[in-house]
């Protein structure tokens, strides 16, 4: 069985797709810095990296459940130049044991993010 996830604290949707799914597993849709309440792009890979990953905190919630639940993430930056900065700021946001995690750098990202990460969490 499989249920979608739906968090009024995390950006709604831009295409035909959840914030995320929990099937057991729950995987969260790669999540932007965009600002919930307002929909526009927070300025500069830090403040996109903390606000991308309290959204996908905001997802995870929905199915009852946080970051620290997190087992695996994928990083999508524009720029592998602000991976530095970027990591500093992820850090932040877990402990160990941390999430195994990919980090690639892509041509473009929606809404012209900087940065957008997805995540795979388990209870």
């Amino acid at each position: 069985m499989k249920a979608a996830l739906n968090s009024k604290s995390a950006p709604a949707p831009i295409g035909p797709y959840s914030q995320g799914i929990d099937a057991g597993v729950v995987y969260c849709s790669g999540q932007a810095g965009l600002d919930p309440s307002t929909g526009i792009l927070v300025e500069g890979i830090v403040p996109q990296t903390a606000r991308v990953l309290s959204n996908l905190d905001a997802v995870l919630k929905a199915a009852g459940m946080s970051l620290s639940n997190v087992v695996k993430t994928t990083v999508f930056m524009v720029d592998l130049a602000e991976f530095a900065q970027m990591n500093e700021e992820y850090a932040k946001h877990f402990s160990p044991p941390f999430p195994a995690r990919s980090t690639v750098q892509v041509s473009a990202l929606p809404k012209g993010a900087r940065v957008e990460i997805d995540a795979t969490a388990t209870r």
